[in-house]
């Protein structure tokens, strides 16, 4: 049983690679996009705040299945009139560029959602501060706002991120897997259609996502340690049984 065990180890460790592709290539731009629609979204100019608006109610709106079906059916009523006279056919419509694109604007909605609480709790007492002090608004922006952002937002960014990489499970059950491209979900399904041993394969596909998940937990929280190294430690558990009074 053992030998078994660790032989779908091995089997699934190229698997794995293709869900954190899909993440790693999604968080980014997913970032610097959620930053734009945050202060869109709180900006009293119209014209940014509704198309920003209405980006993230759409991506929020809606499920992540159903996006992905959307924008490969978008992609391929292209195809003929567009992606093909330019050559680009074979990028346009392949997963590897679909998957972490539907990936990215979903991400960035839900981050986006994220920030723009995060921003709405800012001290404006230290804005109000800093804008005594004469500085300009980048300057506000950059040394008052976005340190503040960013701390109160880390928490359940670092939940987004975990999430954005479950999520990954679902991209070749909504997009086509081509030759060997086999995230940890497709590559249980046809184990299981082999042998009917779901608990075997979809347990070690569980472990992969627990292990990665625990990797991404660890290294975010070396990042918010960092951000939050002005503050003093909280104080550590101690237990000091009384044995005589």
């Amino acid at each position: 049983m053992m030998e078994r065990f660790i032989q779908e180890l091995a089997l699934f460790a190229p698997a794995v690679l293709f869900n954190i592709y899909f993440a790693a290539a999604s968080i980014p731009i997913g970032f610097v996009l959620a930053i734009g629609l945050a202060l869109g979204k709180a900006s009293s100019n119209p014209w940014l705040s509704r198309p920003s608006r209405a980006f993230v109610y759409a991506f929020r709106g809606s499920p992540l299945f159903i996006q992905f079906f959307m924008f490969y059916s978008l992609a391929l009523s292209f195809n003929v009139s567009l992606w093909k006279p330019w050559g680009v056919s074979w990028f346009v419509l392949h997963p590897l560029f679909i998957g972490p694109l539907v990936l990215t604007l979903n991400t960035a909605a839900y981050t986006a959602e994220i920030f723009h609480g995060a921003l709405r709790a800012v001290p404006r007492g230290e804005v109000e501060a800093a804008r005594a002090y004469g500085m300009s608004g980048a300057q506000q922006f950059r040394q008052v706002i976005w340190p503040n952002l960013i701390r109160l937002a880390w928490p359940a960014y670092t939940n987004e991120v975990v999430f954005l990489f479950h999520a990954t499970a679902i991209v070749y059950f909504a997009l086509p897997v081509i030759g060997l491209q086999k995230d940890l979900m497709i590559t249980a399904k046809e184990l299981f259609e082999r042998d009917y041993n779901a608990f075997l394969h979809f347990s070690v596909a569980a472990l992969y996502f627990l292990a990665v998940s625990l990797v991404v937990f660890f290294l975010f929280g070396l990042v918010y340690q960092r951000l939050m190294r002005h503050m003093p430690a909280p104080p550590r558990m101690r237990f000091q049984p009384k044995w005589i009074r």
